[in-house]
């Protein structure tokens, strides 16, 4: 049987011999794995030499447009990943999670970058610090990506989906990547990197693939390297207290086992929707990828009234789920990862037994639908039912298979006592039609979770359920679920990017910026609504006025707006507001008398105003005052096509030079204008 190919310095290299990996259902060797006589330290120097320049080249909107590409690549070969991913026991339902789950993950990078970052190489963090009393001395927070390499170690379970979810961040960042996947499932990672390579979308270098032992290579990480793990939470202390880590300061994100929990409310009595939602809710985690989720329910906290039929309910759920081979349209779960995984399962599961009892499932026999149940990895889902809270065995042992174990509470604190008890998960749910116990929950286990589901009647048909994770939010928790992030939108992307406190002046820090700061240079020689994008350079600035404002144009912006705020009409209220000494303008006659002031009225380059931000009514202004408007180009992000995004500083004020307002104006600009 062939040996599982690394991609490493731009080449495929594999071993003479390797470790077998078995297919799941049929026990039939698949492939062989190893990692001997692979050059590690110079997959690191390569990825650092050549892939880590040719991403850094790229701007954060080229790199979203590479993810995207990527994605609708992988998108065209959906069906044979997922018919390698049948091999590792799952059903196609399985394997559309994985595989689709994870080309997702790379659409939703694309877009948010897009939407979200800039288009440079560089991003600007939080507002501009003042340092100095006179302005010309500023500072502000700036992000960059560093020059190392993220090294991603992933676990069997998800061998699409694990990959692609960190491999997504990473690239965005502009940070090359080697993939290390677990080697029960490393052929379906293998076929998935050499789409990836073959496509030759990603810069030479961007991604590497290391099948088998990582061996020493984390011994040559070093400062502007980083190391992802998902795994168990042995694992993940070993790799966290590896002296490479810890004495070079490499960059660490754990993701580890967590016994997670689902809280039943006391209101979700049987017969109610939200009964009937636990109860498939627990169902779906238990069976779902043969409950090999890091993710999935393995606490079930249920009050005590309502634990027999719960337990009643869950049972006859289980009774009706086909175990077999993934290819039989009957079977809704399949085998375990391994006949080694099984064993595990099974060891854990007489751990949690002698805690309680088994109350559905067998642990040693299973009906097989389709397949040999010995040569195949197959298990019985498991339901176990503890009725002494207090024992320790269900807060600490994890079978990480199709095992669960009802556990009864009695008042909202000890559900939340006995949550904390997993000492740190990755995600847990409550499901109660009541906002009060909804509230006590989710604040109580806050503290213990990554996240939190809150599931009732209004959610439940949009609801992605309990075992989800989403790339908009955040996929990590702490303590025994290794206290690291992934996913969570662009937390994620920062990761892998060093922020840096930059100190100059203003025209200097603009410069490096991109963006003009307040106290830079203006330039207002001509009108930059005259100027495309190509000829249009940041600190360009028009400013207009003064515009007087007349107590006629209060009244006529109130007749036509229909605002007529006491503030606006009445003189005597408005001078016993706090705020203000009389009648005051309404702040949108304000922009508008500004917008009216700065427009240039003849057809040019400027297409459309799609919207303000940061928008602030600083000082009120009264009839008889006196406005100016100081518009500043103060960033420009080409996009696709003909146009392109600019960012106006806009300022208005009055005769006394005082601030009304201040607020930034978003426009669409032509690349190219002829008059």
């Amino acid at each position: 049987m062939a040996v599982l190919r690394s991609f490493v310095s731009g080449t495929w290299q594999a071993p003479a011999d390797g470790v077998p990996v078995r297919d799941a259902v049929t026990g039939e060797e698949v492939a062989r794995v190893s990692s001997q006589g692979i050059d590690l330290v110079g997959a690191l120097e390569y990825g650092r030499r050549v892939g880590g320049p040719a991403l850094r080249e790229l701007t954060f909107h080229q790199r979203a447009a590479l993810a995207k590409s990527l994605a609708l690549m992988l998108r065209e070969h959906r069906e044979e990943l997922y018919a390698l991913s049948a091999r590792t026991g799952a059903t196609r339902g399985d394997a559309m999670i994985d595989v689709d789950g994870g080309i997702g993950v790379l659409f939703a990078y694309a877009s948010r970058a897009r939407r979200e970052l800039p288009n440079d190489r560089v991003v600007v963090e939080g507002a501009v610090e003042s340092l100095s009393r006179g302005g010309s001395f500023v500072g502000q927070h700036i992000l960059a990506p560093r020059t190392g390499v993220a090294v991603q170690i992933n676990a069997f379970n998800f061998p699409v989906w694990g990959p692609l979810e960190k491999l997504a961040p990473a690239l965005v960042a502009g940070v090359p990547t080697i993939i290390k996947p677990a080697s029960q499932t490393a052929y379906v990672t293998a076929r998935l990197v050499e789409l990836i390579v073959e496509s030759q979308i990603l810069p030479p270098g961007s991604v590497q693939l290391v099948c088998g032992s990582v061996t020493d290579l984390l011994d040559h990480l070093d400062e502007q390297d980083s190391l992802s793990f998902t795994g168990s939470a042995e694992t993940a202390l070993r790799l966290r207290s590896h002296p490479a880590i810890g004495g070079r300061a490499v960059r660490f994100n754990a993701e580890a086992d967590s016994l997670n929990c689902s809280i039943l409310g006391p209101d979700a009595a049987p017969g109610t929707p939200e009964f009937d939602l636990y109860v498939d809710q627990l169902v779906t985690e238990m069976t779902v990828k043969a409950g090999q989720k890091c993710t999935a329910i393995r606490r079930a906290l249920v009050p005590v009234a309502w634990m027999d039929a719960v337990v009643e309910a869950v049972h006859e759920r289980l009774k009706e789920v086909v175990v077999g081979h993934p290819a039989d349209a009957t079977v809704r779960m399949g085998a375990l990862a391994s006949l080694e995984q099984r064993e595990e399962v099974r060891r854990a599961v007489k751990e949690l037994a002698a805690a309680g009892r088994i109350v559905s499932g067998d642990p040693e026999r299973v009906t097989v639908a389709g397949a040999d149940p010995e040569r195949g990895a197959f298990l019985a889902p498991i339901l176990l039912r503890c009725d002494d809270n207090a024992r320790p065995e269900p807060h600490t042992v994890e079978a990480f298979g199709p095992v669960s174990t009802v556990i009864g509470y009695r008042d909202p604190a000890e559900a939340i006592a006995l949550a904390a008890r997993g000492r740190g998960s990755l995600a847990g749910s409550v499901v109660t039609g009541d906002a009060d116990f909804a509230r006590t929950i989710v604040l109580g286990l806050a503290p213990w979770h990554g996240r939190i589901l809150v599931l009732d009647r209004t959610a439940a048909a949009e609801s992605t359920g309990h075992g989800s994770p989403l790339p908009a939010l955040v996929h990590g928790g702490p303590g025994r679920a290794g206290g690291g992030e992934e996913l969570g939108g662009l937390r994620a992307v920062v990761h892998h990017l060093q922020r840096t406190a930059v100190q100059a002046s203003p025209d200097m820090l603009g410069a490096i910026t991109g963006r003009w700061v307040t106290g830079g240079t203006r330039r207002t020689d001509e009108h930059p609504f005259r100027k495309s994008l190509a000829q249009l350079r940041v600190g360009d600035a028009v400013v207009a006025g003064p515009r007087r404002v007349t107590l006629d144009d209060i009244e006529e912006f109130a007749r036509l707006t229909g605002d007529t705020f006491y503030a606006h009409m009445d003189e005597a209220a408005a001078r016993a507001n706090p705020f203000f000494d009389g009648r005051v303008a309404h702040g949108y006659l304000v922009l508008s008398l500004a917008a009216g002031l700065f427009v240039h009225p003849d057809p040019g380059p400027v297409l459309a105003n799609y919207g303000i931000d940061n928008l602030r009514f600083l000082t009120p202004v009264y009839p008889g005052d006196e406005l100016t408007v100081t518009l500043t180009c103060k960033q420009i992000s080409p996009r696709d096509g003909d146009y392109g995004e600019v960012r106006w500083d806009a300022q208005v004020t009055k005769q006394d030079g005082s601030v009304v307002a201040a607020y930034d104006v978003l426009t669409m600009v032509a690349k190219e204008w002829t008059p």
